[in-house]
């Protein structure tokens, strides 16, 4: 399976934070915001992954992360002319998509929990269909919204809904079998003049191909996509590493974690960062002082 990261948009809600840079870059406490998105993915076994930003902001994305070689994995690059949708992410990264299933992950979305990572490593291995998260939210109008009935069968899907039938929203995590590059090529705007990811969900829905894996309690997912909500990510990260010891969405630790790279090779990426904490973590992880990877 291929990966996707769109990390697109003008950022306008968090103006004039993004006046200059992408909000994709702006930190999430200790580390840029694009590092958990791309951590997602890493966490899935996905080593194929394209980066999709808009003309000014690719450069940025390219300095920061280069070709993944260091992270052991591959990074190719593609840029949105104008924010036209999520569906479209299909249709530029067709020639990057080739024929595999592909993991799109949102560029705003920061994901947590225990076990995470195994339910990734789950949905990776899809051949065929596809698969969508379901997070109960206090207020799921903001969001793309999945309704199932008591056996998690999936009833409707909605792109925000003035009256949600259900309090699961979708966050911006979806896989699909390579079929998605055909129907995307299909989707008409909706009235927000956009091509939305929800028309796509409901192609595999009505052709009976699409399953929901409904997210628990010990799940948390946060959108980053205003100033508070930036705030609260930035604060809950810092309290999970600091009570814990372990980092969230350290993509260096993740690559050495699945064999992606060898102990000396993390070494050599802590060693320009050795006056940090986060440089102080990788060799803490390099000698074996933490044991546990971050999901």
């Amino acid at each position: 399976m291929k990966g996707i990261i769109l990390a697109g948009g003008n950022g306008t809600r968090l103006y004039p934070l993004t006046k200059s840079i992408s909000k994709q870059m702006l930190p999430v406490y200790d580390k840029p915001m694009i590092y958990y998105p791309l951590s997602v993915l890493m966490l899935a076994g996905i080593k194929e992954i394209l980066i999709i930003s808009t003309p000014r902001d690719i450069a940025g994305f390219l300095s920061l992360l280069g070709n993944g070689q260091k992270l052991g994995i591959k990074l190719e690059y593609a840029i949105q002319e104008e924010p036209n949708g999520l569906a479209e992410a299909f249709t530029i990264g067709e020639s990057f998509i080739g024929d595999s299933p592909v993991a799109l992950v949102l560029g705003d979305n920061v994901f947590y929990g225990s076990d995470f990572g195994s339910r990734l490593l789950e949905s990776s291995a899809l051949e065929s269909g596809s698969i969508i998260f379901g997070c109960h939210v206090a207020d799921p109008s903001a969001y793309g919204v999945v309704e199932v009935d008591n056996e998690m069968n999936i009833i409707s899907v909605e792109e925000k809904p003035e009256n949600p039938k259900s309090s699961f929203a979708i966050p911006g995590l979806y896989f699909f079998d390579n079929k998605v590059v055909e129907i995307a090529k299909n989707v008409q705007p909706s009235e927000r003049g956009e091509k939305e990811i929800t028309s796509i969900i409901n192609e595999y829905r009505n052709n009976g191909e699409l399953k929901v894996n409904i997210m628990g309690r010990g799940l948390a997912w946060l959108d980053t996509g205003t100033h508070e909500a930036l705030l609260q990510a930035s604060n809950f990260v810092e309290a999970i590493q600091k009570r814990q010891g372990l980092y969230v969405a350290c993509i260096e630790e993740i690559a050495y974690r699945r064999q992606y790279i060898s102990k000396s090779q993390l070494i050599e990426l802590a060693e320009p960062l050795i006056k940090t904490d986060y440089g102080k973590y990788l060799l803490d992880i390099a000698s074996e002082k933490t044991f546990q990877t971050n999901k």
